[in-house]
């Protein structure tokens, strides 16, 4: 069986679904598991939608749902976005319902999928797209909304929307350029060129890749992760997506002000006691 499959089966299989039919039924486009074992603390967000994960109206009210679960979970520590099919993360916009679409029904999807891709982008905890095969134009911008992303050795990524006379609609303009300069986001947006593993590594469209399974990839970089303080890791990403829209000394208060948050915890001072102990610190995100 193949890497991703493999993985998949034996995650699934050790983690607990979530107990709401809502969010356990078969029959979903995206599924959510909270994984246990060594991989306590980390979420699976995993789209299943054959034949490519086609951003429909179903997957994206699912999304939606999953989303909501994951910001009132107090023990979710880091999420991982990956894709149940072998060769597709996300090859974007469903164009055949699309096609069916009024102009205004057009619009109205768009600033859905524009407003899922931000709750996603605006989760607490830290987010890691494991991007297996083709994500292109919606399925970028999908993996863009993610903290942080690893590609397997058969990425691709792309945004091809002036191909189709239009434009990037669900945050690719904004997030690309942040990520990667404005300069580099133009030529990608402009000439519709595709990006291959080792070219999203040299754009900087990814942090890290994988020859063998990004979702294996993925893991052992939210492990990496989990042992950190919980608040501490919700309020160094508040600090960094809030302080980087601004000037450097709106920035620095945002941060004072985040740095406000952890003082109270008792999770610094089990960090303090567990240094002076010299031992590894338990933290339970209070």
């Amino acid at each position: 069986p193949s890497h991703t499959k493999y993985l998949m089966f034996r995650l699934l299989s050790a983690g607990r679904r979530f107990s709401s039919v809502a969010l356990a039924s078969a029959e979903r486009q995206v599924k959510l598991t909270a994984l246990e074992g060594d991989h306590k603390g980390i979420s699976l967000i995993t789209l299943q939608r054959a034949p490519a994960n086609a951003l429909g109206k179903q997957m994206i009210e699912e999304f939606r749902q999953v989303l909501t679960a994951l910001r009132f979970d107090s023990q979710a520590r880091v999420v991982v976005l990956n894709s149940a099919l072998e060769k597709t993360f996300c090859a974007g916009a469903d164009l055949k319902e699309r096609s069916t679409m009024s102009p205004t029904e057009v619009r109205e999807f768009v600033f859905l999928l524009r407003s899922t891709f931000s709750d996603l982008d605006s989760l607490p905890m830290p987010t890691i797209a494991a991007i297996d095969g083709f994500a292109l134009g919606g399925g970028t911008e999908l993996a863009l909304s993610c903290d942080l992303r690893v590609a397997g050795p058969k990425a691709m990524m792309g945004l091809p929307e002036t191909s189709l006379a239009i434009i990037p609609g669900a945050g690719g303009t904004q997030r690309l350029s942040r990520l990667i300069g404005a300069a580099k986001a133009k030529e990608l947006i402009f000439t519709c060129k595709r990006l291959d593993t080792a070219g999203c590594e040299r754009y900087g469209l990814v942090n890290r890749v994988s020859n063998t399974c990004a979702l294996t990839e993925a893991l052992t970089m939210a492990k990496e992760i989990l042992p950190q303080g919980p608040i501490a890791l919700r309020m160094a990403k508040a600090a960094i997506d809030d302080g980087i829209q601004v000037d450097r000394a709106t920035g620095m208060r945002i941060e004072e002000a985040c740095y406000q948050q952890v003082i109270p915890t008792k999770d610094r001072l089990e960090g303090l006691q567990a240094f002076k102990d010299k031992r590894r610190p338990i933290f339970t995100g209070e």
